[in-house]
């Protein structure tokens, strides 16, 4: 078949409807791929060139349908990114090289694995996996970075020369679960005790929780979610990355993909938690709060949702990057993907020693965690 290649620098030149085609025909498609989302990253100017995320989406069309397309940014930094690569970047620069600008697919500011090379046959895959082949070797970027891709499509990346990296992420999956005490039964004793205690903390504070489904969500509880945004990221010393009108945005594009939780004290809010989900997962993306109370975190990021999940039938809640805490919690870890190609040999061939090393480490480190699973033990 005779793919037309072409590059894109805005989603306005794909369209809604063929760019949401392509991606309700993806195995590992979510929320975060939709045009709704992308869209609002860049239109808001959350992710865009100003920001340093300058977008180049790889497509192949054949006779005017969209067959394949890749999310593919040019990066003058590697912030918002959840696979650090600042070691290779200094590495370069302490030997006069440059290592920005770099290509990189990824889902700005959002480490959650989904399908990176997206297509509808395995032929058009495979076209669009020569294409990335050769806009990384015509041009005179560094190297080019394919962040949380499902593990066929690592494995097809590394068959092409990419080198794979491996992380973890911790995720809790529902085993059909009546209530939330149904699934508190399935945790060790201590576990079970310790949830039990840090809710009542939050109960006898005089917190009660709402619900907000994106379609009932008000302009004053996004403005007021943003302010709690704000402020976890000031409590961090760190700049925001997303602002107000991005999340106006993902409101009105995509209200049925959005819950907000909010937390109520003496009949005013004082925390918010912003969570994206289809049929099939739930996924943690922020949190923030403007009154500290004991365990409030824990309720408002992971308890409540959790309740959410088990009512709602959601097979799987994904809390987001890092954090040995969620174990405790019912969260269990998860081994995530990254593919990386460097045009210069010898930092290529050092990058792939570290890789190997690092893969044994985060292997030993999984199989560690898994010692402690805060499942009871039949």
């Amino acid at each position: 078949m005779n793919y037309r290649t072409q590059i894109v620098s805005s989603l306005s030149e794909i369209g809604r409807e063929a760019w949401d085609d392509l991606v309700a025909s993806q195995e590992h498609a979510n929320p975060f791929l939709s045009f709704a989302f992308l869209d609002a990253l860049h239109e808001s100017g959350s992710a865009s060139a100003k920001s340093g995320w300058q977008p180049q989406f790889l497509l192949l069309q054949n006779e005017g349908r969209l067959e394949a397309a890749l999310p593919l940014y040019v990066k003058s930094h590697s912030y918002g990114e959840y696979v650090f690569d600042w070691a290779w970047a200094d590495a370069y620069r302490r030997n006069g090289l440059s290592y920005y600008p770099k290509l990189l697919s990824a889902i700005p500011f959002t480490p959650v694995s989904g399908s990176r090379l997206m297509a509808r046959t395995p032929e058009a895959g495979a076209a669009l996996l020569k294409a990335l082949l050769e806009v990384q070797q015509s041009n005179a970027m560094s190297s080019t970075h394919i962040l949380f891709p499902p593990e066929h499509q690592a494995n097809a990346l590394q068959a092409a020369g990419f080198m794979l990296r491996s992380g973890v992420q911790f995720h809790w999956l529902n085993q059909g679960y009546g209530n939330f005490e149904e699934f508190l039964s399935t945790l060790d004793r201590k576990k079970r005790k310790n949830i039990r205690a840090e809710r009542r903390k939050v109960e006898e504070a005089g917190v009660r929780f709402r619900h907000i489904p994106g379609a009932q969500a008000t302009d004053a509880d996004w403005r007021f979610f943003k302010r709690c945004y704000d402020h976890t990221y000031a409590e961090h010393y760190s700049t925001p990355y997303l602002n107000l009108d991005f999340f106006r945005r993902i409101g009105d594009g995509m209200p049925r993909n959005i819950l907000l939780v909010q937390a109520e004290r003496d009949g005013r809010p004082i925390a918010s938690s912003l969570l994206i989900h289809d049929d099939r997962a739930l996924y943690g993306r922020y949190w923030g709060c403007i009154e500290h109370l004991p365990c409030l975190h824990f309720e408002t990021a992971y308890y409540q949702p959790l309740e959410f999940c088990i009512a709602n039938r959601i097979a799987c809640f994904e809390g987001g990057a890092q954090g040995e805490h969620k174990m405790a919690r019912g969260f269990l870890p998860q081994k995530t993907w990254s593919a990386h190609w460097l045009a210069h040999p010898a930092f290529s061939d050092a990058i792939a020693r570290f890789l190997a090393q690092e893969a044994d480490g985060i292997d030993d480190y999984i199989d560690e965690l898994n010692e402690h699973n805060p499942f009871r033990q039949s």
